[in-house]
């Protein structure tokens, strides 16, 4: 009879125990961020369904989704359009800003330090900007010298073009800053080696560069996505009021005077968190089938 023994790599045993000790080191922050939105998302899934009331008897109902379903799903269709066409743009000028501040160049120097400002504004000053600057009334049409019956409907038309606007100028810093910082790391040995190889700036950009910052890219473009998503300071100010996405939705029932449309304010919030859960784990379901995830 034979006898197979196996052996334990010394290197695998060290990954798992660097990994367990990443692990820990991560608990003290995770568990209770964990904890605020489990019990957040937890108690207003219960209030959309009755089962934490405000008024009223405790009654398990889905009347607080069924009886606005097509208010939700057009403020749901609406929130997903803002939030794709936004991310789209800023990606794209995500990624060509964070080109130029690798290339170290000193546009790139003035380019990292902008984006650096823009990240640290908040999004209502950014938006009361957007609004100043695109307004019928407002200082580019003054520039122009476009009277306003003639300016087009940025502010509040019927594409939201203003809001649009102020997030992917926004979220085109803040992916500009995160794919710049993988690139600065990984990139040039690699662009170096593809240069003497004989790669031509575009071969070199799609077949070195891009595959670099592509997590890094996904990542923070989901983040800006999620971000969007979920915001409403933006979308209440230079928006239409009709149709809203949903978190202005959501907020616009919860500052109710009837107690009744907390359940449906909760809906609108549950909703907008379930959409959010599922564009990140497709997200990451998405780089884990990529090389450099593995």
């Amino acid at each position: 009879m034979t006898v197979h023994t196996v052996e334990t790599s010394p290197r695998g045993e060290g990954i798992r125990g660097e990994r367990m000790r990443s692990a820990l080191m991560v608990l003290p922050a995770l568990v209770p961020a964990v904890f605020v939105v489990a019990g957040g998302v937890g108690a207003a899934a219960m209030q959309s369904l009755g089962l934490m009331p405000l008024v009223g008897p405790v009654r398990f109902s889905a009347d607080a989704y069924t009886g606005q379903a097509e208010d939700l799903f057009r403020a749901l269709g609406l929130s997903l359009a803002i939030a794709a066409v936004s991310t789209v743009i800023a990606a794209v000028f995500g990624v060509g800003t964070a080109l130029l501040i690798v290339g170290g160049r000193w546009c790139g120097r003035i380019l990292a330090a902008t984006s650096a400002a823009t990240v640290t504004i908040p999004h209502l000053i950014g938006a009361a900007t957007v609004g100043l600057l695109l307004a019928d009334s407002g200082v580019l049409a003054r520039v122009l010298g476009v009277p306003p019956e003639l300016w087009p409907s940025l502010v509040g038309g019927p594409w939201w073009l203003a809001v649009v606007a102020e997030y992917a100028w926004k979220e085109s810093a803040f992916i500009a800053l995160i794919v710049a910082g993988t690139l600065i790391t990984r990139v040039a040995r690699f662009d170096e080696a593809a240069a003497l190889l004989g790669a031509t700036r575009w071969m070199r950009f799609r077949f070195v560069m891009l595959p670099l910052a592509l997590p890094a890219l996904a990542i923070s473009s989901t983040i800006a996505f999620v971000y969007t998503l979920g915001s409403y300071e933006v979308a209440w100010l230079l928006g239409r009021t009709y149709p809203e996405p949903l978190a202005v939705m959501a907020l616009r029932l919860f500052n109710s005077v009837s107690l009744t449309a907390r359940p449906e304010a909760a809906a609108a919030a549950v909703l907008t968190t379930l959409v959010s859960f599922l564009v990140v784990g497709a997200c990451f379901w998405a780089l884990r089938k990529t090389a450099l995830w593995r």
